[in-house]
């Protein structure tokens, strides 16, 4: 077994191994790591940590499995059954699965529970849906030919996934490359593997051959590396930070020009107009920066507010900011849970610091938040007079910060929005629809939420522009990810 959390007690010091080939083992090298829960600082469980060797081994694995094995004789309405049959197991362990993410991650168990995995499940049967719908065309080419095409899976993909949403950016790279025919070796986050190594037993149990899917808790610069580089890997998908996202792309052109998809960062303009509904911009700006403790990457953390209700939106954005229940994530209650790691927590201490120096004022928040518990809390935390020069207005922070910064006509407010080298969401709160179609097709970003925020669906494409990656995630257009297309000839006469 690689590893089984049924309660919190039997989360402590449990071991896990590696997915290769259909079995559970240990690293070659025989090193392991610790991983934390966030909240409490305590050790839950010790995991294998795979390296070069390891990767190695499973390349192959999922090598064999793409041209020898059953995968390879697989017609896509089976794999679409496997997929199903994985779907209805994630569907049968979720409140297991929802609580293997919350001690692992730190976020609130109401969010795994009623986000992340009720997303996971939609995910999975989306895909399934996919598999034996992957079609080919004809085309009218001149002289006597007929002409197709084939769609056939690119092959042996590795895939890197953060630790922001563990098991759902498991789902969202699995299902296609699934669907599409492909194997796979995923590398969890090393803060957060324990929900992929679940995962893993699910998909054994679900009947998928061995080799197909390998899963690999390791570190970036060796078992990411390692993936990244390899020569037998036809393609890597990235979810991650923009510099570790270049990387990924210099290895992989150095090696043998594996096609790269990437899923970076962002630096998302949250634009509320004075003909908003105010009380449903400011939700949708608490739910844009302070959802999964402001460590997603579409996060809204620069709030374009008009003159006319910026004095009004921030003190009432203030007003929730500070009603937020802070905690520990197993209570329901809970709202906001833990930074995912003391390193986490840091950085975005060191980010208000920065925010402070250059002059931003702290509406709220600003530092740890030691009252929640001896685990990695921080306060929501608010800045305003923020000039779009300041640090905290620039980078991308990665937790709960949010800056308001004023505006006095939409032009300005676009232009400053895109004023960025991150491209990946954008939102603007206006009942004049007219406006607010006008100012969507203006935001240079692959996501674009009109009176709402932080809405998904496994069949709507997510992704972005410019630094914030490269390619598709979810809908049709994340299969392309993962497919070949052959151009057959055949001569009539």
């Amino acid at each position: 077994m690689a590893v089984a959390i049924l309660s919190p007690e039997k989360a402590i010091s449990r071991k896990g191994k590696l997915l290769i080939n259909g079995e559970f083992v240990d690293a070659l090298s025989g090193k392991e790591f610790e991983t934390l829960n966030p909240s409490t600082g305590e050790v839950l469980a010790h995991v294998a940590e795979a390296d070069k060797a390891d990767v190695d081994r499973a390349v192959k694995a999922a090598r064999t499995a793409f041209e020898e094995g059953p995968w390879s004789r697989m017609n896509a309405r089976e794999r679409g059954r496997l997929l199903l049959r994985l779907t209805q197991l994630v569907a049968d362990h979720a409140d297991e699965l929802a609580l293997i993410d919350t001690l692992d991650n730190g976020k609130p168990i109401r969010e795994t529970t009623h986000v992340d995995v009720p997303l996971v499940i939609d995910c999975l049967g989306y895909y399934a849906g996919w598999a034996d719908k992957i079609e080919g065309e004809t085309i009218p080419v001149n002289g006597p030919f007929l002409n197709y095409t084939l769609k056939e899976p690119v092959g042996v993909v590795g895939q890197i996934i953060p630790w922001n949403f563990p098991l759902l950016m498991a789902a969202w790279k699995l299902g296609p490359a699934l669907a599409t025919g492909c194997t796979v070796v995923l590398k969890p986050a090393e803060q957060t593997p324990l929900s992929a190594l679940r995962l893993g037993e699910l998909i054994l149990e679900a009947g998928f051959p061995e080799g197909v899917v390998n899963i690999l808790p390791g570190f970036g610069p060796t078992a990411g590396a390692a993936i990244a580089s390899h020569l037998d890997v036809d393609k890597v998908a990235f979810t991650g930070s923009t510099e570790v996202g270049r990387l990924i792309m210099e290895m992989a052109a150095k090696s043998n020009l594996k096609r790269v998809t990437l899923e970076l960062g962002g630096k998302a303009p949250n634009i509320v107009m004075s003909d908003a509904i105010i009380d449903e911009a400011v939700k949708g700006a608490v739910t844009g920066i302070f959802l999964n403790q402001g460590e997603v990457c579409c996060a809204g953390s620069r709030l374009f507010v008009e003159d006319k209700v910026h004095d009004e939106v921030v003190s009432k954005l203030k007003a929730y900011a500070e009603g937020i229940k802070v905690g520990n994530p197993l209570d329901p209650a809970t709202e906001m849970g833990a930074q995912v790691s003391e390193e986490q927590l840091d950085r975005i201490l060191n980010y208000c610091q920065s925010g402070k120096a250059e002059g931003a004022t702290v509406v709220t928040g600003g530092g740890r938040n030691t009252a929640a518990g001896k685990g990695y809390f921080m306060h929501p935390t608010i800045f305003s007079d923020v000039k779009d020069s300041m640090k905290i207005a620039r980078e991308e922070i990665f937790g709960p910060v949010v800056s308001a910064i004023r505006f006095s006509e939409i032009g300005e407010a676009v232009q400053r929005g895109n004023r960025t080298n991150y491209g990946l969401s954008a939102a603007v709160w206006t009942r004049d629809i007219k406006k607010a179609h006008t100012i969507a097709r203006k935001l240079r970003a692959g996501v674009v939420w009109i009176n709402t925020y932080n809405t998904f669906d496994a069949a709507s494409p997510f992704g972005g522009y410019k630094e914030s990656g490269i390619g598709r995630e979810l809908g049709k257009h994340a299969l392309a990810n993962y497919l070949e297309t052959k151009s057959v000839w055949v001569a009539l006469e």
